[in-house]
């Protein structure tokens, strides 16, 4: 039986003419960039989600004095009379520095001082409501005042405070 040749052409002393064929090229290997649409979204939700807790926590802490002052205002439902009037109008001046520059607010006293607290008010509470025995009343030895209403004006008065413009200042 004979057999089959498999011995290539070129074997056989012919040769072969030569084809223009060039070496396989691959594709460019997949690269991070640039990104694919979702990732770009997961990106933007992040960024998103960042400046939410951001101006969340900003404008908590903006408003946490304010909420100190108004717990602190509650601890002064037992005092009364003088005590009282001392008291809040400590409270009132010390949310008043917190809230505004100290050169607006440190120097005034007197009816200034209760002009500057009728600033949110229409009617003056302060200069000719009750509010006015904050001027003199912690220093007389006998006081009548009506201590809900004024505890109720000073409770006013602090929720109607601006929130606090930059980082809280230290007291010293």
């Amino acid at each position: 039986m004979a057999q089959l040749s498999t011995i290539p052409s070129t074997a056989t002393g012919r040769a072969m003419p030569q084809l223009p064929l060039r070496d396989l090229h691959l594709p460019p290997e997949i690269g991070a960039w640039p990104l694919a649409p979702g990732w770009w979204l997961l990106i933007g939700l992040l960024v998103l989600l960042m400046t939410a807790a951001l101006l969340l926590a900003r404008f908590r802490q903006r408003r946490r004095l304010r909420r100190l002052a108004l717990l602190q205002l509650e601890t002064l439902k037992d005092l009364h009379g003088r005590e009282l009037a001392a008291a809040l109008s400590y409270l009132l001046r010390q949310a008043a520095l917190c809230h505004f520059s100290p050169q607006q607010v440190a120097g005034l006293s007197g009816e200034a001082w209760l002009r500057f607290l009728d600033t949110p008010f229409a009617d003056h509470p302060f200069s000719t409501g009750c509010g006015r025995c904050l001027q003199d009343a912690p220093y007389r030895p006998h006081v009548d005042i009506d201590e809900a209403r004024l505890l109720e004006l000073c409770r006013d008065w602090l929720k109607k405070l601006p929130p606090q413009s930059g980082p809280p200042r230290r007291s010293r």
